[in-house]
């Protein structure tokens, strides 16, 4: 009887978990690579930069595009900012009442102002409210108006990113206050709410990013030629030259306030991450 051949064979070994890892971000890379040179190739650059980049159109935008437009986008910004935080605080302090109206006015106010759009807002304060009350002026003129509109907008998301940042706290903190001798009020105004602030400063920092490109719905509430913001004052110059470059040159002013700040987020997070661990 022939001897039987008992040796086993080797398996054949596939790619490793690594290798195929490897082999996916190559082949995605290769695909975004060709996306790219696609797009530039298929693309028409001299129409666009006949539109886009006519350097002469740009420069008569300056210094006004800066001194006018870019200020009054930072002046509406801020001022919404503000009553947005100043009306935040009132209503994430509502929603965390014991009085049980006071939680419900919050809820309703937070519901609603988060569910409509933000344009929707600014109509209602630049015609709603000067038919309800006649012959009322908002302090401040179109300023006010912004602040207000923005305010009213940030307001519902900074209520709830407060509320969060309060309940972060740990409770053990508001207990020792009150140990030392500290009421309700004074507790939560001096221990709780500066160490909340701290937790939900990159948060905050978001809030005012997206009330910057927001501000560019100030158009809909009638604006004279020295209250234009950037979006306001691109538009115009756009119909007036028959060209998009003043719409490229205001879409570069945001960027040239938001990347800032977007980098300015991402640092305080990393920070704040760091402190977690």
């Amino acid at each position: 009887m022939a001897d039987t051949d008992t040796r086993v064979q080797p398996k054949r070994q596939g790619l490793t978990r690594r290798q195929k890892r490897s082999l996916s971000r190559g082949a995605q890379y290769v695909i975004f690579v060709a996306a790219v040179i696609a797009f530039a190739v298929s693309a028409d650059w001299g129409r666009l930069k006949n539109q886009f980049a006519q350097w002469a159109i740009a420069k008569q935008m300056f210094p006004d595009v800066i001194t006018l437009a870019l200020k009054n986008t930072v002046l509406y910004t801020v001022s919404g900012f503000a009553v947005g935080l100043a009306l935040g605080m009132l209503v994430a302090l509502m929603r965390l009442s014991s009085v049980g109206p006071y939680r419900w006015l919050a809820g309703i106010y937070i519901e609603i102002f988060r569910g409509l759009p933000a344009l929707l807002i600014f109509i209602f304060i630049g015609v709603a409210v000067p038919l309800a009350f006649p012959g009322t002026e908002i302090v401040g003129g179109t300023y006010g108006k912004v602040a207000l509109a923005l305010g009213l907008v940030a307001a519902a998301y900074m209520a709830e990113t407060i509320r969060a940042g309060i309940q972060a706290v740990p409770k053990g903190q508001l207990e020792a206050a009150r140990s030392l001798g500290f009421s309700p009020a004074r507790a939560m105004i001096s221990i709780i709410i500066p160490q909340a602030f701290r937790i939900i400063l990159p948060p905050l920092t978001n809030e005012l990013v997206l009330l910057f490109k927001d501000s560019s719905l100030v158009l809909f509430l009638g604006v004279t030629l020295e209250e234009r913001e950037l979006s306001k004052y691109g538009r115009d110059l756009a119909s007036t030259t028959a060209n998009s470059t003043p719409i490229l040159v205001a879409g570069l002013c945001y960027l040239l306030v938001t990347i800032p700040l977007g980098f300015v987020v991402r640092r305080m997070e990393a920070k704040a991450g760091e402190a977690t661990k």
